[in-house]
């Protein structure tokens, strides 16, 4: 027997229905709120009536216990309304950034057609194949909500033209990942054209979400610009004076996303720690600046299943970004052969490698190990490169090794071809490399790292067993959730099915758990979610409205 609330339900226009399914039933009708009352000592549901809680009652032929209730909840009513207003998005749902356009612009448009909001996955491409990118974005996408990427590099000149080929084109919103520290172009990038109205208020018009796992630096992206890069750009004359007194009133990230365990750089952050932290801060730095914005904070990393999106709201999150499950989606932009892949891993089938754009700095990225030999083979070469002062102190049975197994090239023939690659997309490197022979060791190593994801991308048989495939656990843990039913298939994963699954399931899972909380027990199958079509998530959310 369930214990009462301290209330009662009346004013019902039906009679409850018993027996666990109605409740099942009910839980998935989102748009209507659940009533559990005891009728007779058995459970029942209804949900439509009023409710009073804390006053006694009559017991009448209208008036019944109140066990348990869960609120109405649509999708759309998940997260914070700020943040969707700011973006003009239906849901708090972003489409994270991946390299080489894998975030393509077919992604961009499936996710801003389904009223959310994704950035195309600008690192990696030269700037005329950017620019190719961003006019299309113009084009197909006018009238939906996008952004574009923009990745810590550590190569000033080449950001600044990234940056530059932003601005002239209009790009308004990006999204700033893997910093290590603000730059001069990020920060020019986020003031540039920063005025006030005629009401004295202070507009920004260029948005930066960051995304990081580290609080030193979501510290610095929440925080003003740094005044010593802002002298710089004065006098550099890249902003006005006017610009530059403004910009102490704005963070330089209009927003925040929390990067947990994810795909690519990661520095494995555990979510359930990570988040409240980023928010702790955001509260404690917008009371400090006073800003008159208050920055989002989303979460990203380990956002796969509908219980993953529900605990990230419920740990208070303003938003969520998905990342590795978006790779596995028709639309992204990279091979059959991969999404197939990815599509056949588990949790556990994921590993840190070398990255190919801080190889130096020994940062690594998450990839995907099931299938590949590239986390060994690019951990070799970086064991070489710590090794070795230059290219000619390798060892020639170690040289040897390298151009049978992991180039399958001469080193010569491979120097040649990184040669031609850097002289178009960062000259600079090539002349640090003349006088550096070990930095002209790791560009060539570097060449393996970079070409194993576009190989992958591409889908090269001859060398599928070097393909590099960003990667989380996050992966993994879809792949188990839609076991068995149509989204196994990744010819089945469009990005609006499977985004929308995530959601309607998160308030679902929700649901169920309001009425757990309130105090009765459901069997475990009760208000269980598993994959549904997008027609049915359609017609539940229709027939709720």
């Amino acid at each position: 027997m369930h214990t009462p609330l301290n209330g009662y339900l009346t004013s019902s226009r039906n009679q409850p229905e018993t027996g666990i399914q109605a409740i099942h039933d009910a839980i998935f009708n989102l748009l209507k709120p659940v009533f559990i009352v005891d009728v007779n000592g058995l459970p029942g549901v209804c949900q439509d009536g009023r409710a009073v809680i804390g006053e006694s009652f009559i017991l009448d032929s209208g008036h019944y216990p109140l066990i348990s209730y869960a609120p109405a909840l649509h999708p759309c009513d998940m997260g914070n309304s700020e943040f969707k207003k700011r973006y003009h998005v239906k849901y708090p749902y972003v489409a994270g950034a991946m390299a080489h356009g894998i975030s393509s612009v077919e992604l961009v448009k499936a996710a801003g057609n389904a009223g959310m909001i994704g950035f195309f996955g600008s690192a990696g491409l030269c700037l005329d194949d950017l620019e190719k990118a961003i006019l299309r974005l113009k084009s197909e996408a006018a009238n939906i909500p996008y952004g574009v990427n923009l990745v810590y590099s550590g190569a000033p000149e080449q950001e600044l033209a990234i940056v530059n080929l932003y601005l002239n084109h209009g790009i308004q919103l990006i999204s700033a990942a893997g910093y290590l520290k603000l730059t001069l172009p990020l920060v020019y990038f986020r003031i540039k054209g920063i005025y006030r109205d005629s009401s004295g208020t202070v507009i920004c018009p260029n948005k930066i979400i960051a995304k990081t796992s580290r609080l030193e630096i979501a510290r610095q992206f929440l925080s003003p610009p740094p005044e010593k890069i802002v002298r710089q750009l004065v006098e550099q004359k890249m902003i006005s004076q006017q610009e530059a007194s403004l910009s102490g009133h704005i963070p330089v990230a209009e927003d925040l996303t929390a990067e947990a365990d994810s795909g690519g750089h990661t520095d494995n952050r555990a979510a359930i720690s990570l988040l409240p932290s980023m928010i702790d801060l955001r509260d404690d730095l917008h009371q400090f600046f006073k800003y008159s914005i208050l920055p989002c904070i989303g979460l990203g990393g380990g956002i796969a299943t509908p219980k993953a999106v529900s605990a990230a709201f419920a740990m208070g999150a303003d938003y969520v970004l998905t990342g590795s499950i978006n790779q596995s989606c028709k639309e992204s932009g990279t091979s059959a052969s991969v999404k197939q892949m990815l599509s056949n891993a588990l949790q556990t089938d994921v590993v840190m490698a070398p990255s190919a754009n801080m190889f130096e700095r020994g940062i690594k990225v998450q990839v995907l190990k099931r299938g590949t030999l590239f986390p060994q083979r690019a951990a070799r070469l970086y064991e070489i490169y710590s090794s070795c002062g230059s290219i000619e102190e390798i060892p020639d049975d170690v040289k040897n090794e390298i151009e049978d197994k992991i180039f399958q090239n001469s080193l010569e023939a491979e120097w040649k071809m990184t040669r031609e690659f850097f002289q178009t997309y960062d000259p600079v490197q090539l002349k640090l490399s003349e006088k550096d022979p070990k930095r002209r060791m790791s560009l060539l190593f570097r060449s393996y790292l970079g070409k194993s994801s576009r190989w992958a991308i591409n889908d090269e048989p001859a060398r599928k067993k070097d393909y590099q495939i960003w990667c989380g656990p996050s992966m993994g843990a879809f792949n188990e959730w839609a076991k068995g039913s149509f989204l196994e298939n990744p010819d089945n994963r469009q990005f609006e099915t499977v985004s929308m699954n995530l959601l309607f399931g998160a308030c679902v899972a929700m649901r169920r758990h309001c009425l757990v909380q309130g105090g009765i027990s459901l069997p475990p199958h009760i208000g269980r979610y598993t994959p549904l079509p997008l027609t049915e998530i359609t017609q539940f959310l229709n027939a709720a409205d």
